[in-house]
């Protein structure tokens, strides 16, 4: 489970996906046997949660890393670039995003 605190040394990426409600449920299955069969098993990954609005029109995807360069070679093998061409097909659009976490509220 991802944690949030501010000051932490790691990389968060969110992720956001514009679909559509005949395609949400499709790409999440994509995202989440990309994270179960590969993605969760690469160095510098810590965690990661899906999220989808009620419309069914975005999905977004907070994850974190270790390290910007762990979370960049991730997205640079040959395996996500294959799922991300599949994923690509099932979005109109997606953007990784990296952040550093600079308040955390409880």
């Amino acid at each position: 489970m991802p944690t949030i605190i501010k000051g932490a040394a790691l990389q968060t990426v969110i992720t956001t996906f514009e679909t559509t409600p005949g395609t949400c449920q499709d790409l999440l299955d994509a995202l989440a046997s990309a994270y179960s069969e590969f993605i969760s098993h690469q160095p510098g990954f810590i965690a990661a949660g899906l999220h989808v609005n009620d419309a069914q029109t975005r999905v977004a995807n907070y994850s974190q890393w270790t390290r910007r360069e762990d979370f960049q070679a991730m997205l640079r093998s040959d395996e996500m670039r294959k799922r991300n061409r599949a994923i690509n097909d099932l979005c109109k659009s997606f953007e990784p995003v990296m952040y550093d976490v600079t308040e955390s509220f409880n």
